[in-house]
């Protein structure tokens, strides 16, 4: 028998090996084995094909070394969605196994998984009799320790809330108040035995479940419209404004999902939203659902993997992106909640793959339905759907029928001009602030900076301090007074005078979240104030005690990056602040203004979500920029229309596929004649749709210099055969010596 194995190596997709007779039995697609591989190391690898000739070859074909897993760790239809990652990603074979299969199931990782093993008591089989009871009592009348806990055992094992005939042991000593040694007293006396026990790490639900919450008209009429598309097309996009309750339509869908006997995956963009939702979904469908992101332990991982491959597994996962890579047996539906947001795509390493996309290819192995939920939809995806190629749905008003908030723009340019300006508040600001804190309610407060401030200059030289392995500015953390790179995380002392000229004129420039912080501490002294970006929040402990503080009032004033526009649902929130809208607006990207539109909404959608109709005050320098107005008029339409004019014009997304090809070399000099020798290549082939190479607006990370081509393909184009293309140009550069160690990436549909 000869076999196919994936192996987490980046190199060739699988890799040749034979099976010995005594292992055949055991070996299946799927099946997980160890090989050797090179001279010296060993891996855990999967089978992905069997076949019985052998290959033709020339080198020699090593025996696997030994059968892994007693059943296979993947399923067929999860190996088919490697393959689709692989060929549309780019990739190979091993580098999605490596990013996907729980490293516990890998002999070679140090996390590799170990059960969990407890002691337990419980009556020895000659006492679990009732009738041989008494014998037992009567064996220990005169040990009245002992005596004592075997009545604590039997009380425990016969009570209605627990009816257990077994008891952690110490759980029995504990609520028997009992010592080691009565209890091994009655062991001797062959009245209790002990024994270890594996047992799962996974939770379970006791309370009592609750019944779905009834939907209200809109949102019944758009669960009806969502069933009625599913009819005709497998994927439906949910268009529904902040707060409009598309949560309660989601549980709904899982409900029907999981009357037909099938699975559901809920993706999320962010694992810190995952135990706001879990704590919702729990109410509802109690132990069917299991929760999987990167922040659970290797242990847990493997065992919710396990859970899945077994026939009654988890009926409903939330998780993150990487859920999408779960050995589900049947998916019914797949609900893709913000689905806009970028955190879906994966940047790396490799594969560099976006959840959403993949989640449908997934849904279409399954012959499941895909929900995408959103507020703000990428215009991807509203594409997809006024042309028909998706269901749409939209819900337009807030559930309660709430007004959706009343946004204010504030000319900061036009006040500074007149000096009203004192702070980096406007004066509008401040009076809603002291209003809204004055009235018991809290504030949000949006600047997508962290840190101090964004820069540092020296107002004599100009001289400005980068980070000394990236081409990039250093950021000012005042708390530490510290420089920090944000694209390495190195950090620099702050110099006390400038290293150039020798003066102390060293002043910040701009302003992140601290700064804001300090600010409003100033302006508001008595009133608790917190900050959530990924300084404060690196854990998701962190961010859940921020959470937590927050909506119990704890907390007055909140102060955040994008981290505070994600799904988050506060009650007392009705005054959000965007300090500074222009930042947003004025990014290098053909994506800025859709990201810079989604942002604002998703932060004003955390305001007034409850009866009252809440405010945001924006702060710009150009108050009748088209896109600044149509933020104020919740005119997604509109934005959809203007940026789809510009996309035509310059042939980018939705209309266009975009691969960025990425190049990494020590040495700038050989970086630039290699790109500019696979340009030409390329064009040779691609023509026009060939752009570069150019320089990132980072140019330098980690001491490698960086170069980009990018390619604009029409999506009639053939993948297979523009990978072949790419595939035979790699090789056909790296055959020059000189350019051996240039890194090459690829980034399809970037972000």
């Amino acid at each position: 028998m000869y076999i196919e194995i994936i192996l987490p190596v980046p190199f060739s997709n699988t890799f040749t090996y034979f099976v010995p007779p005594e292992m055949e039995a055991h070996v299946m697609t799927g099946s997980l084995v160890r090989v050797s591989f090179g001279k010296t190391k060993q891996y855990s690898g999967i089978v992905s094909h069997i076949r019985q000739t052998p290959p033709e070859i020339t080198s020699i074909i090593k025996p696997i070394l030994a059968v892994e897993s007693i059943r296979p760790a993947i399923r067929r239809l999860q190996l088919r969605l490697w393959e689709w990652i692989s060929t549309y990603y780019l990739c190979k074979l091993g580098e999605v196994y490596k990013a996907v299969l729980p490293s516990g199931f890998r002999s070679e990782t140090a996390g590799a998984y170990s059960e969990r093993k407890e002691t337990y008591v419980r009556l020895t089989s000659l006492y679990s009799i009732d009738e041989n009871l008494p014998n037992a009592f009567e064996k220990v009348k005169r040990a009245v320790k002992q005596e004592h806990l075997l009545l604590t055992f039997i009380q425990f094992a016969q009570s209605p809330e627990t009816f257990a005939k077994e008891i952690p042991k110490k759980e029995l000593l504990r609520i028997s108040n009992s010592g080691e040694a009565a209890l091994n007293g009655l062991r001797e006396k062959g009245i209790l035995q002990i024994y270890e026990k594996t047992i799962s790490r996974l939770k379970t639900y006791s309370k009592e479940l609750k019944p779905l919450h009834i939907l209200n008209i809109l949102q019944q009429q758009a669960y009806n419209e969502i069933i009625s598309s599913f009819r005709q097309k497998d994927v439906c996009l949910l268009h529904g404004v902040t707060s409009s309750g598309k949560t309660e339509i989601y549980t709904h869908l899982i409900q029907e999902t999981l009357k037909l006997k099938r699975q559901v995956l809920y993706l999320l963009p962010e694992i810190a939203l995952t135990n706001h939702i879990t704590d919702r979904l729990k109410h509802f469908f109690g132990d069917k659902l299991g929760v999987y992101h990167s922040k659970i332990n290797t242990n847990e991982r493997v065992e919710i993997w396990n859970n899945l491959l077994g026939d009654d597994g988890f009926q409903i996962i939330l998780g993150v992106r990487s859920s999408i890579f779960l050995p589900f047996n049947d998916l019914g539906l797949i609900i893709v909640d913000e689905e806009h947001d970028s955190s879906y795509k994966q940047q790396d390493p490799a594969p560099r793959y976006n959840a959403r996309n993949a989640a449908i290819m997934l849904a279409t192995m399954h012959g499941a339905k895909v929900v995408l939920g959103s507020a703000t939809p990428s215009m991807e995806s509203f594409y997809n759907a006024q042309t028909g190629k998706y269901g749409y749905v939209e819900l337009k008003k807030r559930f309660e029928a709430t007004e959706l908030p009343h946004i204010v723009p504030v000319d900061v340019k036009e006040l500074r001009r007149k000096k009203k300006m004192k702070t980096i508040f406007s004066p509008l600001l401040i009076e809603r602030m002291q209003e809204t804190l004055d009235k018991g309610e809290q504030i949000l407060l949006f600047q997508n900076r962290r840190g101090f401030a964004p820069g540092v200059v020296c107002k004599i030289c100009e001289w400005t301090p980068k980070c000394r392995f990236c081409d990039i500015s250093l950021s000012y953390h005042k708390k530490n007074n510290q420089l920090s790179c944000h694209y390495c995380g190195r950090t620099y002392q702050m110099p006390a005078k400038c290293p150039e000229c020798g003066t102390y004129n060293l002043e910040t420039v701009g302003y992140g979240t601290e700064k804001v912080e300090e600010e409003i501490k100033k302006l508001f002294p008595q009133i608790p104030v917190d900050r959530m970006d990924t300084d404060t929040a690196k854990t998701n402990k962190s961010f859940q005690e921020i959470i937590s503080k927050f909506e119990a009032g704890e907390t007055r004033i909140l102060i955040g990056t994008q981290m505070i526009s994600k799904g988050l649902d506060f009650d007392k929130v009705n005054l959000t602040g965007i300090i500074n809208a222009d930042a947003l607006m004025n990014y290098p990207d053909f994506r800025a203004y859709e990201r810079a539109y989604q942002l604002m909404s998703q932060v004003a959608g955390r305001t007034g979500r409850r009866k009252t109709q809440g405010e945001v005050i924006l702060q710009t320098s150009h108050p009748e920029h088209p896109l600044i107005q149509m933020v104020l008029q919740h005119d997604y339409k509109g934005m959809y229309n203007m940026q789809m004019e510009e996309r035509e014009l310059f042939k980018y997304p939705p209309l266009f596929r975009l691969i960025n090809i990425i190049f990494k070399h020590k040495k700038e000099e050989i970086l630039r004649n290699m790109t500019q020798e696979y340009a030409c290549l390329l064009r040779e082939k691609l023509g026009n749709r060939v752009m570069g190479p150019d320089k990132p607006a980072v140019s330098k990370i980690q001491n490698l210099h960086i170069k980009k081509i990018l390619l604009k393909i029409e999506h009639n184009a053939s993948l297979s055969a523009l990978r072949d293309i790419l595939e035979q140009t790699q090789s056909q550069i790296l055959s020059n010596p000189a350019f051996r160690y240039v890194l090459i990436q690829y980034d399809v549909d970037p972000v």
